[in-house]
């Protein structure tokens, strides 16, 4: 393990000129999850559900992600000055941490609110939006990397993020037209790292596997990752010379929902403190199959707390051959979880509790610890 790596991210960033470690912009969804659901719903029906919770939504869970990993996270997204723009603007500002310096807010929009529906591991979703009547600033803060939705053709603020040093990690959406245009790949010449899943990367570079996609995407990205789901990760990095895979973990998912924004913050984390590959995947499939335990997209988020007590539960349980194959593999977070449990930042208790009705774990805490 190199130096670096005995610290954590933010301490890492601390010594940095740049005044965040991250910026994303895009739309913030308030997000209502429903829980407990027996059955999909059906017409002409009622269905009654053991919990709820709300949240904000879309690129609010990379930002909540990262921020309760310890980076330093801006976002810029519009907000309506409505009862649903004013929570989610309270919850990622005051709560989470967020810097809000570049979002700005809107009068006579409706906020875009999605519902979603979870059941039978996985969930279905409703969404209600319209675009914003004004368009986002172009002013982009100085930080080490920003987080981005890969475009053929790159937004101005992402070249501008670029222009400023800044790694550009970027993802890519579900294409609905099924057409998996090649051309939306040239968006990577702009882009430090890209982080698709295995469906997205092989319909994109028109492979079989993820293996094929990896190292096709490797040819145009300077790091390249494919998630695979319950089954890991495979990524290569042409900086380094490194090409590593790393298991899914065996959790029970409860929400898939933001699962994937999760990898990506926790990978970024990884990198920015500069981590070798095989660590950076292990920690980023730990912090996503952390969140698919909970309900929600950023309610899901891992703090290092709740990373702490896993890996403590880990080494205090009983042995055997699966644990014993965990503990070599995560072993790297002897060195790089926070000292004093008071940084120890786990899942905001306002959110899950205070605000709505979706029950606590035994183990979840009251609040940041």
């Amino acid at each position: 393990m190199p130096d670096a790596a005995a610290d954590t991210a933010a301490d890492t960033a601390a010594d940095t000129a740049a005044p965040f470690d991250v910026h994303v912009r895009g739309t913030v969804f308030l997000d209502i999850v429903f829980t407990g659901l027996e059955a999909e719903p059906r017409l002409g029906t009622e269905v009654w559900t053991s919990g709820m919770g709300s949240c904000p939504g879309g690129i609010a869970n990379m930002a909540v992600a990262a921020a309760r990993l310890g980076l330093r996270t801006s976002l810029a997204a519009a907000f309506s000055t409505d009862a649903y723009g004013q929570f989610c603007w309270e919850t990622l500002g005051e709560q989470e941490g967020v810097d809000l310096s570049t979002s700005h807010r809107v009068d006579g929009w409706h906020s875009p609110v999605t519902v979603s529906l979870a059941y039978g591991g996985d969930r279905a979703m409703v969404t209600h939006e319209h675009p914003p009547p004004t368009p986002d600033p172009v002013e982009v803060p100085p930080a080490r990397a920003c987080l981005v939705h890969l475009e053929a053709h790159p937004q101005p603020w992402v070249l501008r993020a670029e222009g400023q040093g800044a790694l550009v990690f970027a993802d890519v959406g579900w294409d609905s037209s099924t057409q998996w245009s090649p051309d939306v790949l040239a968006g990577l010449e702009h882009c430090y790292a890209f982080l698709p899943n295995h469906v997205e990367a092989m319909r994109y570079t028109r492979t079989d596997d993820a293996d094929a996609a990896v190292s096709a995407l490797a040819e145009r990205v300077p790091v390249a990752v494919v998630t695979r789901g319950p089954d890991g990760a495979v990524a290569v990095d042409q900086t380094t010379g490194e090409r590593a895979q790393a298991p899914g973990l065996r959790l029970e998912a409860l929400d898939a929902t933001g699962a994937g924004d999760v990898f990506g913050a926790g990978f970024l984390t990884a990198t920015l403190a500069g981590w070798p590959l095989a660590d950076r995947l292990a920690f980023a499939n730990l912090c996503a199959g952390l969140s698919v335990q909970q309900f929600g997209g950023s309610l899901s988020a891992p703090g290092w707390g709740d990373i702490a007590d896993w890996y403590s539960h880990l080494r205090l349980g009983p042995r055997t051959s699966a644990t014993a194959e965990l503990l070599r593999r995560y072993g790297f977070l002897h060195d790089v979880l926070p000292a004093e449990h008071g940084r120890a930042v786990r899942r905001a208790g306002a959110t899950l509790a205070v605000r709505n009705d979706l029950p606590q774990g035994p183990a979840a805490p009251t609040g940041h610890a």
